[in-house]
């Protein structure tokens, strides 16, 4: 019993593979940080990757892009954002008016810096963003506080929505719908 023993141990000493014929298997990668990713979670859109001061554009700042899970950068929110272009505005036809909500960029807002959207070929204009809330489970929910996602026009004006957004990393998106395609029913 101890010959079989001895034997298999001076095996796998000599051999150091353990089959012939076999490579020995590649060392694993050692990871030697996990602070900064080497490369964005998500590629760039384009756009101007900063934009001068001016009264109607403030200058904006670069923020730190540290993953956190809490989808308050730009690196977490613009997968989704740019995933439900589609879904970034809505108009609806309510008590003899056109809304237009932007619900679903608010619902992300934690990684932008900014919000513009302009009506019907009208130079898109600053809409306020509510502050994240930081402090709380869920910094991007919108509060009362907030106010409301939407805002009003007469009723069948709006024909179409252009939106601009600002991320935190200072890239920018935009988008421009047609009333037909984003009308709720």
């Amino acid at each position: 019993m101890f010959f079989w023993l001895w034997t298999l141990l001076a095996i796998a000493t000599h051999s150091g593979s353990g089959s012939p014929g076999v490579p020995a298997p590649e060392r694993p990668a050692r990871i030697t940080s996990t602070t900064q990713p080497s490369a964005p979670a998500a590629p760039t859109t384009p756009g101007s990757p900063s934009r001068p001061a001016t009264p109607e554009t403030p200058g904006y700042t670069v923020e730190p892009q540290t993953v956190t899970g809490r989808f308050t950068t730009a690196t977490e929110v613009k997968p989704i954002l740019s995933a439900t272009k589609t879904s970034w505005v809505a108009v609806r036809e309510y008590n003899g008016q056109d809304l237009v909500y932007v619900t679903q960029i608010l619902a992300w807002r934690c990684g932008l810096v900014a919000l513009r959207l302009g009506v019907n070929g009208a130079t898109p204009a600053e809409w306020p963003l509510p502050p994240c809330h930081e402090d709380t489970a869920a910094p991007n929910a919108l509060l009362p506080a907030d106010g409301v996602p939407f805002r009003a026009y007469p009723l069948g004006s709006v024909q179409s929505v252009s939106v601009e957004l600002v991320y935190d990393d200072l890239t920018e998106d935009s988008s421009r719908v047609q009333r037909t395609d984003v009308l709720m029913p």
